[in-house]
């Protein structure tokens, strides 16, 4: 039977269980308890906080991970400005970066969202608004919502993953995990 765990990623965790790149050991998801042979099913930066899932099935690691077949993921978004919504209009056609165009993102203005406070805060500043966000994409290149909202000269400040097709992160505390079902 196919295991699934859904993990509510800490920002300044590495996406794997090991760090060989560092001569000082940083944080990796070994250090919460997850289960022994799963394995995550794509990636979420080291800045990021969010969703990550893991499975235990090659496949399945696969049908989330894998751009074509495209699986929704929806990001909660805190930007640097004071967009309007037509200031959003390039990412719903797609913008183009440096490896690529995007594919058009669902995305639009919300009311800040009720997220648990981040360690360390995102640098609070008088003189520069900020702004939330929802992007919704179905790639899922390396920094690709960063990269997008720097395009349109929106600075991200924070980001959250919180959905991944179906599964999502309600009620899923930072550095917490529950099993998920496969549907």
């Amino acid at each position: 039977m196919t295991r699934l765990i859904l993990f509510n990623k800490p920002m300044g965790v590495l996406t794997q269980f090991t760090d060989t790149r560092s001569p000082t050991e940083r944080p990796t998801l070994s250090g919460f308890g997850l289960p022994a042979g799963v394995y995550p099913a794509g990636r979420l930066d080291r800045d990021s906080e969010g969703l990550l899932i893991l499975t235990d099935d090659g496949r399945m690691q696969a049908r989330i991970a894998d751009p074509a077949h495209k699986m929704p993921k929806i990001y909660l978004v805190q930007v640097e400005g004071a967009p309007t919504d037509a200031d959003l209009d390039p990412l719903r056609r797609g913008v183009v970066l440096n490896d690529g165009p995007t594919r058009p993102a669902l995305v639009r203005l919300i009311a800040p969202p009720a997220l648990w406070p981040r360690d360390p805060p995102v640098r609070f500043r008088k003189s520069v608004p900020d702004t939330w966000i929802e992007v919704t994409i179905a790639e899922g290149r390396n920094r690709q919502v960063r990269r997008m909202t720097a395009a349109i000269n929106l600075p991200t400040l924070r980001l959250v993953r919180w959905r991944v097709g179906d599964w999502t992160l309600d009620e899923i505390a930072p550095g917490d995990w529950r099993d998920g079902t496969v549907g």
